[in-house]
Parts: structure tokens; sequence; C-alpha cells
């Protein structure tokens, strides 16, 4: 800044000195000229008064080299010059002073030498006897005088410059002295310029918008690590040179480190190959996922880049414990390997009745029984079977064809199935609702609403009542079964969707069915990325919602 006001001051100086020169020569140009054309003037007068009384011979008595007299007959023929020799110069009767001479009775005019060096004034009056009488004399011109004065032109312009940038330099020090001591900390306590009292107003209110930004950055950052502190979730956040700016303590414990390995290279706390290679391909594609075991239990790390104006400004890595998930899909498969053991017993009944028939041990009036044990048998097996695929499909997230299905239509198409079974429970089943529509897979629609009614059907009292609901509202549809059955315990409604799971054990026999139904609904649901919520009052009856996007 002092250079600038050093600049500015000795720029304008310079300016001020370089107008005053200018200004000075051309005032004092145009007096000295205005001062000896009328001395020229006067001078002319009083030649002409002589020339009229002694002629001739006043002129040649004249020795003055200061002018130039010039003596002009009527018809233009020079009679007299003091500087040249009158027989050998031209006529001047086209002469610009000497023709408004002889037109008017007097004349002047100013001519530039060849050079421009120099300027000479003519002034002509005409004479009683019709002769005109000249007088000139030379003066130099503007560029010949400043050329002539360069000299001390140029000392005091030296000099001026020396004193203006000494005083230049003496003031903008003294200008950005109190600039210089301004306590920017608190701006309103300086006793500065008047002018820089808004400016200092200004940076009071950017202070306290600054402190109030940054309490709330800390309360934030607090408020951070206070959730990353209490996360089951392991969180490391890597800058773009790969050092550690943040861990929580699950990840501590992941990696047997502490607050210690903050601002340190990764490496220095892990030196896993398969995470250094993961890292690497997150660096190089935006994204990562790895698995892995590490002290008897199963981790997921999924790392993921952190762009900032298109370049990398780091890495987080989150770690999730997925051993309950691990172990659920392990106990998936030991679960469809004993289903499947299980089916055994349906095929070695109706394997035993068969062979009893076919070796003739079965009576004739017996004959119907085995016959019945073998179809309903074969039934039992068929359901089991495709309900354990339907569930495998699910689990596996196999495609299925998507539809646009009309809700409402087929609730009613499932009533009207189950109708036959309702009326021998003697329950009421009835449908409400208006056309909805839902993209989804049909089967999966129906065998949501079908189970959701086979079951409050099978777990009705006499005389009870099934009502199907199907609603679209707000971009959704929603299928409520709502029965009057004998409910389900608080204890046991988050065990109800696991697979083979009666609440009322004691009636398994008596409804049938395969333990799967509700297992189907709930993987149903999910798969189409719709939400089922269920409430019940044991004695009362239970009322489940099923809720799909449209």
């Amino acid at each position: 800044m002092t250079k600038t006001i050093f600049r500015s001051i000795f720029l304008v100086a310079v300016a001020v000195l370089l107008s005053s020169l200018v200004l000075i020569i051309g005032v004092l140009y145009g007096y000295f000229t205005s001062v000896q054309k009328n001395q020229l003037k006067t001078e002319l007068e009083l030649a002409v008064q002589a020339t009229e009384n002694a002629g001739l011979e006043y002129l040649e008595a004249i020795d003055n080299d200061a002018c130039r007299l010039t003596w002009i007959a009527s018809d233009g023929s020079v009679l007299f010059d003091s500087y040249n020799d009158a027989e050998n110069m031209e006529n001047h009767a086209e002469r610009e002073e000497v023709a408004e001479a002889f037109e008017t009775g007097t004349g002047e005019s100013s001519r530039y030498s060849s050079t421009l060096t120099e300027k000479t004034l003519y002034y002509a009056k005409l004479m009683s006897d019709g002769t005109v009488l000249r007088i000139s004399v030379s003066h130099a011109t503007v560029p010949m005088l400043v050329i002539g004065m360069l000299q001390p032109i140029v000392i005091v312009f030296a000099i001026a410059l020396i004193i203006s940038a000494l005083l230049a330099h003496r003031l903008s020090k003294k200008i950005v002295l109190p600039l210089n001591s301004l306590d920017l900390d608190k701006p309103l306590d300086n006793n500065a310029y008047d002018e820089i009292s808004p400016l200092l107003t200004h940076i009071d209110k950017q202070h306290l918008k600054i402190d109030a930004q940054i309490n709330e950055l800390k309360n934030r950052q607090n408020e951070f690590y206070a959730v990353i502190k209490n996360m089951n979730e392991g969180l490391v956040l890597l800058n773009g040179k790969g050092a550690v700016l943040s861990i929580n303590p699950a990840a501590a414990s992941f990696f047997s480190a502490d607050d210690s390995c903050i601002g340190q290279d990764f490496l220095t706390i892990e030196r896993n190959h398969e995470i250094n290679k993961a890292l690497n391909t997150a660096v190089s594609e935006g994204h990562s996922e790895i698995e892995m075991s590490r002290n008897g239990r199963e981790f997921q790390l999924n790392i993921s880049r952190i762009v900032d104006n298109e370049q990398t400004s780091g890495v987080v890595i989150l770690i999730f414990d997925i051993t309950d998930k691990v172990f659920a899909e392990r106990n998936r498969r030991e679960f469809t390997a004993n289903v499947s053991h299980e089916l055994k017993t349906p095929l070695h009944s109706i394997m035993g009745s068969a062979e009893l028939i076919e070796n003739g041990m079965v009576k004739p009036e017996d004959m119907p029984r085995f016959v019945s044990n073998i179809r309903s048998e074969a039934e039992r097996l068929v359901t089991l079977i495709n309900d354990i695929i339907r569930l495998s499909q699910l689990d596996e997230s196999a495609d299925m064809p998507i539809e646009e299905v009309d809700i409402y239509e087929l609730a009613l198409n499932v009533a009207e199935s189950l109708s036959q079974i309702a009326d021998s429970k003697n329950v009421t089943l009835t449908v409400n609702g208006e056309k909805a529509l839902a993209s989804g897979v049909r089967q999966l629609f129906r065998e949501i609403i079908y189970n959701l009614c086979d079951n409050a059907i099978k777990y009705n009292v006499d005389g009870g009542s099934v009502k199907i609901n199907v609603d679209k509202k707000d971009n959704c549809v929603s299928v409520i079964v709502s029965d009057t059955g004998i409910g389900i315990p608080l204890e046991q409604r988050e065990r109800i969707f696991e697979r083979f799971y009666r609440v009322d054990k004691s009636r398994s026999k008596e409804t049938g069915g395969t333990g799967l139904g509700l297992s189907i609904v709930k993987h149903a649901v999910q798969y189409m990325g719709g939400e089922i919520n269920l409430e019940s009052t044991p004695g009362v009856g239970t009322t489940v919602t099923v809720v799909f996007k449209v």
C-alpha cells in the first residue's frame, strides 16, 4: 500500500509540474509575442512619419538589425530593403500583408521558416504617396524556446522530481502509519481516519460472523465426533496423500490402533495386502468392497473416493460387522439342506402306501383311505417344494417378470379363490377399495395377499371376519388385511415371519400349511421394495398393512 500511495503522489506531482511548465511557457510566449507586436506597430508608425518627411535618406540612415524595413512601390516593386538589395528582390504585391495594406491601409501576417524553428511577424502601412512601408521581425517558436531553455528546465525538473519523491515517500509513510497500527482484533477501538470507519465497522461485523461460524463449526465437529464415536460401524477418513484424518473407536479396534495414528500414513497402521489393493481400486475407480475375517468375526469394508473439483481429495473407509449376515446365510443354506431332508417324510409315506397297494396287501374297503393318503401327502409335498423354491428365488433376488398390476382386481380374485375355505370356517371375507395400479411381480402380489388372507382365515374364530382394503394415496398403494382372530402376543410378533414358526403350535396340524406363508410375504414385500407393518391384540384380532410405491 505504501508503494501505491507513493506512486500516486509522485505521479500527481510530476503531472502538476509538467502542466505548470507548459502553462507558464505558453502564457509567457503569448505575452511577449503581444508586447513585440505592439512595439512593431509603434516603430512602423514612427518609420512611416519619418519616411514621408525625409524619404529614402531616412531609411538608408537607419542602422537597426533588430527589425527589417521594406519600402514597396504601388506596383509591388521593392524600392528599399534594410537587409537585401532592392533591385534583386521579387515583386511584393502578392504578399498578404502588402496586399491588405494597399486595400485597407494596414496589413499584417506571420510566416514560419522552413524548419519551423523561427516565426516572422509582418506589419505594413499605406503612406500618403501610395507606397507601402513594411516592418518585420523574427522571433523563436515555442519548440525553439524550449530547446534554448532545455538546460535550466532539466535542472528545475530534476530538483522538483527529487523534492516530490522525498515528500511523496514521507507523506505515504505518514498516511500508512495509522493503518499499520490498526488493531483488527478490536476494530471499533481504533482511532484512525474517519474515512475507514465504515470499513472497521464491516470488519467488526465480519469478526462476529466468523466467530459464530467457528462456534457452529466446532459444534458440528463435536457432533460429528460424538456420532462416529458411538457408531457400531468403523469409520476412517484419509486425505489425498493417504494420511489418517479421523478414526472412530470401532475402526481403531478393528485396526488395533489408537488416536495417535491421526496424521500418519495409513500404511503404518494397516499393511494387509487386500485392504491396500482395495484402497488403490477405490482411488482409481471410485469405490471398492472387500470381506474379511478378523478376531473370529466377519467384516465388510466399503471404500469410497472423495472427489472435490474433479480431483481426489481423500478416501473414506466404512467397516461393517456382517457376522450375523454371514451366519444367517450359513443358516439359510443349512435350512435348505434340512428341509430337503424333511421332504423324505411324505415321500416315505407315499412310497409305503404305494408298495402295500402294489403287493395286494390292502383290503378293497381300505383302498380309498390309502389313495387319499397318497394324494394328500403328494399335495403337501408339492406345496412344500413350491414354497421352498419361492423362498429360494426371493433370497437369491432372482429376476422375475415386472408388469403393471391392478391390486384391487387381484384382491378380488384371491377372495374368490378363498371363499370356500372361508365358508367352511364360517368366516366372512370382504374386499373394499378402488382400482390401484402398481408395478411389480404379479405372482408375488398374489402370494402376499393370498397368504395374509389364508392365515387370517385359518387363525380366526367361528363367525369371525376378514377384511381386505386396497387404497391408493400419495403415489403409494396399500393393502390392509384385518381379521377378528386369536391375535398374536407381543413377544412373538418379531418371530412370526420366520420360516416354520407358528404362533399356536397346537393348531398346526388342524390348520395345515407349510409354515412358510408369512416368510414368503416378508421376502416378497422386500423384493419389490415395499414396507410391511403388523398390529395385533390377543383375543381381538390382527391387522397387517403392506405398502408399495407406485
